[in-house]
């Protein structure tokens, strides 16, 4: 079988399914597992994939993901006549569910199954294990200039929901922005618990917790530089991020002071 795959975490997920020889092409962001990459010709960006050179590898099949990928790609390579599956999880059951269809539509359904299921595991228990515990109101900055966020209907946000996380942006409005745009009083006003600083896709380190924190007048302890892998790859590296949401929530539940109560 020859596959290609446009997203990272679903060229992560090929490689743990068992099918990484049947990749083709791949992006040039695609960085997991790193030696399994090296060797497989990259066909562009997650935006900009070299339609003409995907169709002349001859795939069976192309992975793609609705919010990394551009519905005309996805366009370009069905009209000419390759087989495109087209996925868009925004919570974790999404994510079971998307696994077990790409494992059976690249002829790995034991092996999807087992991370499936894992997936389903880990997210009853630490959503039965953080039930009865403080709810963090949380804002997830994904971009730094300017400042946008997860909002509603994201896997992010749903991740950290099952950990008993409250996302601060995400309002009652269904039409509202999933990634809205922020200004630093819209942040001072929110409060948050914890202001959660991701490291993908702008790469957030501890200066800029350090000029958020000055600029937003919110004490400094409340921010926290997180793993963007960990918490928006939707695929086999969901059961970790699971747990890890779980783990991170706990700690800052552990550092929250009576003031902050």
């Amino acid at each position: 079988m020859r596959i290609v795959s446009l997203c990272p975490s679903l060229t992560e997920l090929v490689f743990d399914l068992g099918r990484g020889d049947d990749l083709v092409g791949v992006t040039k962001f695609c960085v997991h597992p790193a030696a399994g990459v090296a060797a497989i010709e990259k066909v562009g960006g997650t935006k900009n994939p070299r339609v003409d050179r995907i169709a002349a590898l001859r795939p069976d099949i192309v992975l793609l993901n609705e919010e990394e990928n551009r519905r005309e790609d996805a366009e370009a390579l069905g009209a000419r006549s390759i087989d495109c599956h087209v996925s868009f999880p925004r919570t974790a059951a999404d994510t079971a569910a998307m696994v077990r269809s790409i494992g059976e539509a690249i002829r790995a359904g034991p092996r999807a199954e087992d991370i499936a299921r894992e997936i389903e595991v880990r997210a009853a228990r630490v959503r039965e294990a953080t039930r009865d515990r403080k709810p963090v109101r949380f804002a997830y900055l994904i971009w730094r200039e300017p400042i946008m966020v997860a909002g509603r209907d994201t896997f992010i946000s749903d991740l950290l929901g099952l950990a008993g996380g409250v996302n601060v942006f995400v309002g009652d409005d269904e039409r509202s922005d999933r990634y809205p745009t922020l200004t630093v009083e819209d942040l001072r006003a929110a409060d948050p618990d914890a202001v959660l600083l991701s490291t993908e896709p702008f790469p957030f380190g501890e200066a800029h917790a350090d000029e958020l924190s000055a600029a937003t007048a919110i004490p400094r302890r409340r921010f926290h530089v997180v793993d963007g892998e960990l918490l928006s790859w939707h695929g086999s590296r969901t059961p970790r991020g699971i747990e890890y949401a779980a783990q991170l929530l706990d700690e800052i539940r552990d550092l929250v002071e009576p003031g902050d109560d």
